[in-house]
């Protein structure tokens, strides 16, 4: 199959930069799912709507990608791959190693629609935030439903695992997070319990056969070691409903950290906190809107 990407000219050296199409597909690889305005602003933010929507509609008849329409949205699109699109990304070199997950039909699609755009919503924020200050975040940055196991077969998936580069005057500062994204569509306490899921990813080492399973705080051999160098934090990004219900929300977090054992422990060694997303795309991401779970006051995520 001939691609939108596939007509570079043989006489020119080739570019160290993914064509447009390229992109869009990598990014709906990545993210699963976007609209066509969330995938302006994530790669092409200073350029006409069309820049982005007329390689889709390509994409779209080359049977790479599909869309459905959002209810009550003045007709906008979320796009996903298709099975097909889905089977040419596993040669992208950047999601190497990333299962496909393609989306079978629109309606498919509609139920994946409020969640996946959320958190696509909030990578934005990000991403917004790092082109202002000059910071390293990119579209693939972003890796949602990432998924660790735990003791006892269990597994703990999170909502994105972001990779955020700080450039200061003399030095460059790497760093990561579990993102968890909540529209309050599950109870408080069910929430505030993905903080005990963390501090048992951040607890667990695995035994050798034969050998007692243990929980400890992390040393060295501890299974969050095959992926990172420093425990992410975990930062939770709160929508979905009233200001005073995000706030008893955020409250009940940090009425787990203070009670429970183990997360009391995940807190003195691991930055946690707590945001609304109207904040946090209001404000920017590293403005003073973050709620230290393990303190008072207010801070950016980078000072947790």
């Amino acid at each position: 199959m001939t691609t939108a990407f596939d007509t570079v000219s043989s006489t020119r050296a080739p570019s160290p930069v993914e064509p447009l199409p390229h992109q869009l597909l990598a990014a709906l690889g990545q993210h699963r799912m976007a609209t066509t305005r969330q995938l302006h602003d994530l790669l092409r933010p200073d350029t006409a709507r069309q820049t982005i929507s007329t390689p889709l509609n390509k994409l779209r008849r080359d049977g790479l990608v599909d869309y459905t329409v959002l209810p009550q949205s003045n007709r906008s699109r979320a796009w996903y791959l298709t099975s097909e699109g889905a089977r040419l990304i596993r040669d992208f070199p950047a999601l190497r190693g990333r299962p496909p997950y393609p989306i079978t039909s629109a309606t498919a699609a509609s139920l994946k629609t409020p969640h996946t755009l959320t958190v696509v919503r909030t990578h934005l924020a990000f991403v917004a935030d790092a082109r202002r200050r000059g910071d390293e975040h990119g579209y693939l940055d972003w890796t949602p439903e990432v998924s660790h196991p735990l003791s006892d077969g269990e597994k703990i998936i999170a909502d994105a695992v972001m990779h955020y580069t700080l450039i200061g005057d003399d030095q460059r500062t790497k760093l990561r997070a579990f993102v968890e994204v909540d529209r309050s569509t599950m109870s408080s306490e069910r929430l505030a319990a993905k903080l005990i899921e963390y501090a048992r990813l951040w607890s667990y080492e695995p035994q050798p056969a034969g050998r007692q399973r243990s929980q400890r705080p992390a040393v060295p051999g501890a299974i969050w070691l095959r992926w990172y160098p420093v425990f992410p934090r975990v930062l939770f990004v709160l929508t979905g409903g009233s200001r005073y219900v995000l706030n008893n929300r955020i409250s009940d977090l940090q009425a787990m950290v203070s009670q429970h054992p183990l997360v009391a422990a995940l807190s003195r060694e691991v930055p946690l906190g707590a945001v609304v997303l109207e904040d946090l795309e209001e404000k920017g991401a590293t403005g003073s809107v973050w709620v230290p779970l393990a303190d008072r006051g207010r801070r950016s995520w980078t000072e947790l």
